[in-house]
């Protein structure tokens, strides 16, 4: 099969296969994979023109809502922080854009800047995985010999506070600081075409000490919303003169069978989620982010 935008040809079965291993796994830790599935793009496809960014927005488009549905009926949905998230990245995403196509066109330039956000991610995991093992509701979960009962309850929002309790724990966060790290985030995000919610998981963790389980429907989910208006900014500025003769529309055909795959992997992931350890998870990541950005940085 030919994708006229990427300009490749490429037997329609591999693009969903990639994407069902790749978010079967990053789904387990609440994180689309669209932050692997742009270094294949690129790598192993030779799709390096700005459409890859808005290609890889859309398969988060497609892939997210299957695992936005498994935490929504376990009741693991944080709606307040998904809500917060969305206000900061959104603006974050649209600025990140403008800077991809005016800044980043070039192929060089744009590896370069991918492996190091990707260095960034995998050191956080690394630091995240060497730290303090277990959250609060995990300890006391284990200490206890009880099911740990994976439900968020009692959330209120205001002007100052984020506030929600999880198994027996409560939790509150500041509601400036979140919507300020969401801002960055979404700009880096939509420079990369990932939505930002591959960034943001981390950082939820390791500063605001959040349960992993209690910020991965909100990543998911603010990343969706966020990505949508990513693939909506670069189909208007593709009919522009901003984008001169660069074709920056998404490959719809890739991105569909991106989707699909994608969508299929996070389904199962968020089922077998149970059966990994985090720290498994974590270090799947790790290795997978610390090897493409070495390769990107140093070899590109």
């Amino acid at each position: 099969m030919y994708f006229p935008v990427a300009d490749i040809e490429l037997s329609p079965f591999i693009p969903p296969l990639i994407a069902c291993a790749i978010s079967f796994f990053t789904s387990m830790a609440g994180v689309s994979g669209a932050f692997l599935l742009l270094p294949f793009q690129v790598s192993v496809l030779g799709f390096d023109s700005p459409a890859v960014s808005s290609t890889n927005h859309l398969y988060n488009i497609i892939a997210i809502p299957s695992g936005i549905y498994r935490f929504i009926k376990e009741g693991r949905m944080l709606w307040p922080l998904t809500w917060l998230v969305v206000i900061g990245t959104l603006p974050g995403v649209l600025a990140g854009v403008l800077i991809r196509i005016t800044y980043l066109p070039s192929p060089e330039a744009f590896k370069l800047f991918v492996g190091f956000v990707l260095l960034y991610i995998g050191v956080k995991l690394s630091l995240d995985i060497l730290g303090p093992q277990k959250s609060a509701p995990e300890r006391q979960g284990r200490s206890s010999g009880k099911e740990i009962e994976f439900r968020i309850s009692e959330t209120s929002l205001s002007l100052h506070l984020l506030k929600f309790q999880f198994n027996g724990c409560h939790y509150q966060i500041n509601t400036f600081a979140v919507i300020s790290l969401s801002l960055v985030v979404g700009l880096i995000g939509g420079i990369y075409g990932i939505g930002g919610g591959a960034i943001i998981a981390p950082f939820f963790v390791t500063m605001f000490r959040l349960p992993i389980h209690t910020v991965a429907g909100a990543s998911l989910m603010g990343t969706f919303i966020t990505s949508a208006t990513g693939v909506l900014f670069f189909q208007i500025l593709s009919t522009t003169n901003l984008a001169g003769a660069q074709n920056i529309a998404p490959d719809y055909r890739l991105g569909l069978l991106f989707g699909i795959g994608g969508a299929i992997g996070m389904y199962l992931g968020a089922r077998a989620q149970r059966f990994f350890s985090a720290t498994v998870i974590k270090s799947i990541l790790t290795a997978t982010l610390l090897f493409t950005a070495c390769k990107y940085i140093f070899f590109s």
